[in-house]
């Protein structure tokens, strides 16, 4: 059971409100954030494109460009080896995209999952080198590939890295290296996915050629901010910026493979959320890779036929229902072993599913991070031994503390929040104990603390408020929706729906006395019922929305959890 706590965080609110035209309650939601600065206020509620810092700030951008330009003048070879999921397909695009207007002589390449791994291989390297490419460009890979890039090298082909995943302790041999985690890097926002930095590189480079400053905008930002919030990335600061440009380019594009993906999974061009991109559109882009390879993906952004683009997303689409099938199938195997073993007291979660296809690993961790609220790693086998993906907690960085038996492993690399890893087939249950006997975490660390923003009766609800919610948006990781509470709430109706019987309709009444519509999800709803109706008062955590239905507006409460 979650731990609720509300979040209490003095300041002046009401003063807050009316310099920057909000509502108290909006200031305290913001406050919450912890954005205190007058700047940091005013950025967060209104921050644009001016608000960027100049891309020449970032360690290795200028050098980079010095060589494209280079390179584009002598009419050597250049190709971009990207990586599989969303972000490196939205890097090599942007790169492709950015080197052609640029004159370059470009192509590109990205590795396959099972094939060849993540990211640059020597394989991949030979594969250039014999088809007289003279120059590598990374995007969203590389910073972990010494050997790769030191084969490279010897071979005398020049390589430029664009990457953002952590440093490890060696860092490649590259001509340069573009990464905003290089220790000495003055850039002041670190958080940018690969797409955001592949995208700082085209409009350094752009502007030494004086592009057109809008083609970089119109052309290129929707897909550094489709990246930003398919990796998952910090809605904060300059991602927050792209992200809410690249929904309102999403509004209105006419990019073929983009507004075709729009239309195959039926989404409303005027609703369209950061929601749609992470939970819809993003997998489809991800399926590819996972299933298939990712240049399908790849030719879906870049086909200017809208025709072919309809049938490439219809594809894509396929392949994401697809996944989702064989993802419920290996989430239920992993509950399975879980539950029937002594695994239930491990800390740290690792389990083996050896025929489960390597690329759902990183998913299936994450759902079952979800409901133990524990760290995972799923593992499943690979053409060469083992390989899997973990999800972590906030407890809990992870990188860090796989790298204290980094013996164990033939490849790894990540995030404090997410990792992957390669490793032989006996060692499964090395690494498993060894992680576990490392593991300092505490009951506490493994409770999973719900923050509310503000304990608010139903009555304080209204389409005005919901509308001023909007300013707060995108939400994501990093920038969650604000949570409301309720308590000693009467349910007065329950209704299931749904092909799946996982949709909850409510009627509920609070202390207040006023009565609401709420809507609930769980694929537990036996339990739920249960729960209603044996206790005649709950406490509810919820969020105001709009619910539109044939023409009519109605307000309501998303309820996120109940007790």
């Amino acid at each position: 059971m979650a731990k609720w706590v509300e979040i209490r965080k003095g300041a002046d609110f009401q003063s807050i409100g009316e310099k920057f035209g909000i509502s108290s309650l909006t200031a305290r939601l913001i406050r919450n954030k912890d954005i205190t600065e007058e700047s940091e206020i005013r950025q967060y509620l209104y921050g644009g494109l001016s608000d960027l810092c100049s891309a020449s700030v970032m360690k290795g951008i200028i050098p980079a460009v010095e060589i494209l330009q280079k390179k584009i003048k002598e009419g050597a070879s250049i190709r971009i080896i990207g990586d599989y999921d969303i972000d490196g397909v939205c890097s090599t695009y942007i790169l492709l995209r950015g080197l052609t207007r640029a004159g370059a002589e470009v192509d590109t390449d990205i590795p396959d999952r099972k094939k060849d791994g993540y990211g640059i291989n020597e394989d991949l390297v030979k594969r250039a080198y014999d088809a007289g490419v003279d120059t590598i460009v990374t995007c969203d890979n590389g910073i972990a590939a010494v050997k790769e890039i030191a084969y490279a090298k010897s071979l005398g082909m020049t390589v430029i890295i664009t990457d953002h995943h952590e440093l490890q302790e060696e860092i490649p041999p590259a001509d340069v290296v573009v990464n905003p985690h290089q220790k000495d890097c003055p850039y002041p926002y670190k958080n940018l996915c690969g797409a955001g930095v592949a995208w700082k590189l085209v409009s350094a480079l752009w502007e030494q050629l004086r592009v057109p400053e809008q083609e970089l905008y119109e052309d290129l930002l929707l897909f550094a901010g489709f990246a930003t919030v398919g990796d998952v990335m910090d809605l904060t600061g300059e991602n927050r910026i792209l992200v809410k440009e690249a929904l309102k380019l999403l509004k209105t594009t006419t990019h073929p493979g983009i507004s075709a993906l729009i239309e195959v999974n039926e989404i409303s061009r005027e609703t369209i959320s950061a929601f749609h991109i992470g939970f819809v559109l993003g997998p489809c882009i991800n399926a590819s890779g996972r299933l298939d390879t990712a240049k399908r993906a790849l030719e879906l952004l870049k086909t200017t036929d809208y025709e072919k683009a309809l049938v490439n997303a219809a594809e894509l689409k396929a392949l994401n229902d697809e996944r989702k099938s064989m993802t419920d199938d290996g989430v239920q195997q992993a509950l399975d072993q879980i539950e029937n073993s002594d695994m239930k007291r491990d800390r740290v979660l690792v389990i083996y599913l050896p025929d489960c296809h390597e690329s759902l690993a990183g998913i299936i961790a994450g759902r079952i991070r979800e409901r133990y609220y524990r760290p995972v790693f799923v593992l499943t086998r690979s053409q060469d031994g083992v390989k899997g993906s973990g999800r972590s907690i906030e407890t809990y960085s992870m990188f860090e503390e796989m790298s204290k038996c980094k013996e164990l492993y033939t490849k790894y690399g990540g995030h404090p929040m997410a990792a992957g890893v390669s490793m032989p087939e006996e060692h499964v249950e090395k690494f498993r104990k060894r992680l576990n006997e490392l593991c300092t975490l505490t009951e506490k660390d493994l409770t999973e603390v719900v923050r509310i923003d503000i304990a608010m009766p139903f009555s304080y609800v209204s389409e005005r408020l919901v509308e001023e919610l909007s300013l707060l948006e995108p939400f994501g990781k990093g920038n969650s929706k604000p949570v409301f509470a309720a308590k000693g709430v009467q349910v007065l109706e329950t209704r299931v729906l749904g092909k799946n019987q996982n949709v909850l309709r409510l009627k509920l009444k609070d202390e207040s006395g006023t009565t609401m519509d709420g809507i609930y999800f769980s694929d537990q709803m036996n339990e739920v019922l249960k729960t209603m109706q044996q206790k005649p008062r709950l406490a509810f955590l919820y969020y105001p929305e709009i619910n539109e239905f044939r023409g009519q507006r109605t307000l309501q409460l998303r309820i996120l959890d109940y007790c």
